[in-house]
């Protein structure tokens, strides 16, 4: 006969929201108004000036301001109905479907880069050396401020541990048993945050810096050393880095999209649930549900000196774990 128990760690409304999740939002709000604000300002300046160099950089920022909103929305629409019985998991992974649009448009951002440098490497135009440097350098300030903005919650969030136990409801089901374990806890100070929507909005505010860096050396060696071809190389060099940005974001929130198996988290779960030798695990599904958790399917194969709560407080450590079900079956 085989029991299913399903646990809990927070509640049955399945809000799987990061920690910082309302921080992280105010945070990309400020950035798409700084962004939008400087973006603003290049296309006027570069209508009043008759520059190219700044209209097209006034645009180009502009994809970057549109793939911020996006992440602003994403924010926004996570919490609204991060308490929606329509989503089973709730909305915690609205996040990285943004991410992963972020991480589209920033590979087409990148190709457009490269393209271009290109056709500029083999046909040179007349540069505004002053103007385009002028507006470099306020880019990148823009850009310095962007990145300190997001970078306060980039790497981590902290959170208060603590859980409280309620009593367990079985009922019975056909052959199968139930069990609801309501807890309520938070992820234990340090604990790593993955929030690929954040990482995004990071990842576009560093390809703006990025293009701004190479763009101010290139404009600065073609003024002074007449080294205009500098200009269209420095262009490729930064399409390929902002390539292989888009690539690891697409490559990662891509796996949170398809359910990818948490490696680390599984093999810690096998080991806790394995190593006193009196069970074993059958099957085992875990994958993240939002940035700071994860949910877990456990088939264990052990005799009846192990139960379900054996294998619960095994688990307990696994702070990541937020939304568990364990399945217990005879030898």
């Amino acid at each position: 006969m085989t029991a299913a128990f399903h646990i809990d760690r927070f509640t049955h409304d399945h809000v799987f929201l990061g920690a910082s999740h309302d921080a992280n939002a105010r945070r990309t709000l400020w950035v798409v108004a700084l962004t939008a604000t400087m973006m603003v300002g290049e296309i006027i300046a570069g209508y009043l000036t008759g520059s190219m160099a700044l209209l097209a950089d006034g645009f180009h920022m502009a994809t970057h301001a549109g793939a911020l909103s996006v992440a602003a929305i994403a924010y926004s629409y996570a919490k609204r109905h991060a308490s929606d019985d329509r989503f089973s998991f709730g909305t915690g992974k609205v996040g990285d479907l943004a991410g992963f649009a972020s991480a589209l448009v920033l590979a087409v951002i990148a190709i457009g880069i490269g393209v271009e440098s290109l056709i500029r490497l083999f046909q040179p135009t007349t540069v505004a050396f002053t103007e385009a440097t002028i507006i470099a350098v306020i880019g990148l300030a823009v850009n310095i401020v962007s990145a300190f903005l997001l970078a306060g919650s980039h790497s981590h969030d902290h959170g208060p541990s603590h859980a409280h136990g309620h009593h367990v409801q079985p009922h019975r089901h056909g052959h199968e048993e139930h069990a609801h374990d309501d807890g309520h806890a938070h992820p234990v100070a340090g604990l790593r945050s993955q929030d690929n929507n954040l990482r995004a909005a990071y990842v576009h505010v560093l390809a703006d810096a990025l293009t701004s860096v190479l763009a101010i050396v290139a404009l600065l060696s073609g003024r002074f050393l007449g080294w205009v071809w500098l200009d269209p190389v420095m262009g490729v060099v930064g399409a390929i880095v902002i390539a292989r940005w888009s690539w690891s974001l697409m490559r990662e929130t891509a796996g949170v999209l398809l359910d990818r198996t948490d490696e680390h988290v599984a093999e810690e779960i096998r080991e806790l649930v394995e190593a006193p030798g009196d069970a074993r695990i059958a099957d085992l599904h875990v994958w993240r549900v939002g940035p700071d958790a994860h949910a877990g399917i456990v088939s264990v194969v052990a005799g009846s000196a192990v139960d379900r709560a054996t294998v619960q407080r095994r688990l307990k450590p696994v702070q990541e774990l937020r939304h568990l079900t364990i399945e217990m079956q005879s030898p």
